[in-house]
């Protein structure tokens, strides 16, 4: 794994660069890819961000005015990737067809090298925070824009500065961020304070199915494409609703089972300080942090899915009474 101080300097070398998003994309990975990209352009050298999914219009502001030029990539890196699989199936195609990822940049301690160099800060609370203190050792100005870029990740991968992830260092970048002109209010109200009709509507049939466990310990959402397509909500808007099973009093573990396709499901896990959802989702293939962790499902039945990460949660913990 690279230094800080090399990470650095092999972003200064690059030109014509390609940044790669994860797809279902979150406000850490596009704003450090906007972060990045703006910074390139601001210095004259061409960049471009590439998503395999279609970026959901809350986060359109992150990209505003940038060129959209055509150009082959001499270098190509990813940001708050840990694992090939998330690019997505065009990302990936697009790599085949020019060259291996160069640079992988994140924050996830489950990473799985797939890039030929990784910088991995695993106690960051985003890669936003990653990018803030590579742009500083490469003696790059951060803009407002970039800022608001930053900003975004932080806040958005913090749960509004919330979640236990949230450092020392996440507070003093996100004030920085704020003094270098970050549109935050904004940005709070967007990610955090605002419901479409569709949102909500969505929320009543996830809610009118979801499992709970005897105690009250474990909660489990399931969302179907059927559903998506009855309120009219695109995949891309389900962010706010992975984490609303820990928000029920007395929820450990909350879990949230997402429809892909007719055999493609997206698991999210939200955990207590108690459990693992990295250890959890591990169990499947999947990975992410100690409180927030993902996998996949290629089955077609959601229920079995269910079972099988309920199995999941005694084989972790046997002590665990979920009835």
């Amino acid at each position: 794994m690279l230094t800080l101080q090399q990470t650095a300097q092999e972003l200064l070398s690059f030109e014509d660069v390609l940044i790669l998003c994860h797809r279902n994309p979150d406000g850490d990975t596009l704003g450090s890819g906007y972060a990045l990209c703006r910074a390139y352009l601001e210095h004259g050298v061409r960049a471009r961000v590439f998503c395999s999914d279609e970026v959901p219009e809350k986060f359109h502001y992150l990209s505003d005015c940038i060129p959209q030029t055509e150009f082959t990539p001499r270098h190509i890196l990813s940001v708050d990737v840990a694992d090939p699989g998330l690019l997505g199936e065009k990302a990936l195609n697009l790599v085949a067809s020019l060259h291996p990822v160069e640079l992988s940049i994140d924050h996830h301690p489950t990473h799985r090298q797939f890039a030929d160099e990784i910088y991995v800060e695993a106690n960051s609370a985003s890669c936003c925070e990653i990018i803030r203190v590579l742009l500083e050792e490469m003696g790059w100005e951060v803009t407002p824009s970039i800022a608001s870029c930053l900003y975004t990740g932080i806040a958005t991968d913090t749960g509004c500065f919330k979640f236990s992830n949230t450092s020392p260092r996440t507070h003093r970048i996100a004030a920085e961020m704020i003094e270098k002109g970050a549109d935050y209010i904004p940005i709070n109200k967007v990610m955090f304070d605002t419901l479409t009709f569709p949102e909500l509507a969505l929320e009543r049939l996830a809610l009118e199915k979801m499992w709970m466990s005897e105690d009250g310990s474990i909660a489990v959402m399931t969302i179907t494409t059927d559903m998506l397509h009855k309120t009219s909500v695109s995949e891309s808007e389900l962010d706010r609703i992975t984490s609303f099973t820990r928000k029920i009093k007395g929820v450990e573990i909350g879990i949230t089972i997402k429809q892909r396709g007719p055999e493609d499901f997206k698991v999210s896990v939200r955990t207590g300080e108690s459990r693992s959802a990295a250890d959890i989702c591990a169990v499947f293939g999947g990975g992410g942090h100690a409180r927030a962790a993902g996998c996949q499902f290629n089955e077609a039945d959601p229920v079995h899915i269910r079972e099988q990460l309920l199995q999941a949660v005694r084989d972790t913990d046997p002590e665990v009474c979920h009835g």
